[in-house]
């Protein structure tokens, strides 16, 4: 386990507007590189590398190894740890990163930064043609949002949004004290794999996105009040939808089936 004193972790100061946090356990480590189970000749792609503590178990599993990291300093140590052959290292946001420009079948693997975990899990779910499966580590309370039923507290836009384009498990927490420096908050491991043919078929994802984030903006509206800029009445009937119930309660399969009744109506 690394010395850390403070933000310091390894002679590295954690820059807290990189949201980072290391994962130092090796228990966890290897846990979530089982979770992965890379194999070689896999494109395996991580997210964050950091220090490179799950860097070097998925290098020995897969062979070789895609990483985002946006530090330049971490970067520039990955490359003194990593020959080129077993890592291939993209300096730059993940954010602004095309996933997809590495081709297909990608099993896309982090620890996702906190203060970024939901863009950036919306930016991947719009590449998610081009994934095999997501294994990411968030905020546990991010993964009971992605994991949430209809009419939970915890059910809202990232969870309709994530669940309209995978199916999304929940496998096991990380205790704070896995981490240098310790966040305050519990960890929570998940695996997101495309739905493909069996996701919904939404004609207009912008539309839907637009009735999704209008239904939770504030959810004590009933979804005439909310949506009454975006659904005509008529779009409630055609849906089979009670205007007087709340966005909290509908199920992924009728947000889609209010989002295809708005378009026919317009």
């Amino acid at each position: 386990m690394p010395r850390a004193s403070g933000r310091t972790v390894q002679g590295h100061v954690a820059r807290k507007r990189f949201g980072q946090n290391f994962l130092a356990d090796s228990r966890y480590v290897a846990r979530i590189a089982d979770a992965v189970s890379p194999r070689p000749g896999e494109t395996v792609v991580e997210i964050g590398p950091g220090l490179g503590a799950l860097t070097a178990e998925l290098v020995v599993r897969a062979g070789r190894l895609v990483a985002v990291e946006i530090d330049r300093d971490l970067a520039a140590r990955l490359r003194e740890r990593f020959p080129p052959d077993a890592l291939t290292l993209v300096e730059g946001d993940a954010l602004a990163f095309d996933f997809a420009a590495l081709g297909k079948d990608l099993r896309v693997v982090g620890n996702l930064p906190y203060n970024i975990s939901s863009p950036l899990l919306f930016h991947l779910a719009a590449q998610a043609h081009a994934l095999r499966d997501l294994t990411v580590m968030l905020q546990k309370e991010v993964v009971a949002r992605m994991t949430a039923a209809p009419a939970t507290p915890d059910y809202g836009r990232l969870t309709v949004m994530l669940q309209a384009t995978f199916a999304v498990e929940r496998l096991f927490t990380v205790p704070p004290g896995a981490f240098r420096p310790a966040p305050k908050v519990d960890s929570a491991v998940a695996r997101l794999v495309p739905l493909r043919a069996a996701a919904p078929a939404i004609a207009d994802p912008a539309r839907f996105a637009a009735i999704v984030a209008a239904a939770f903006a504030q959810r004590r509206k009933t979804l005439r009040n909310a949506l009454a800029k975006l659904v005509a009445p008529a779009a409630f009937a055609a849906a089979a939808i009670d205007p007087q119930r709340r966005g909290e309660t509908l199920s992924v399969a009728e947000f889609v089936a209010l989002s295809k009744a708005a378009a026919s109506d317009r």
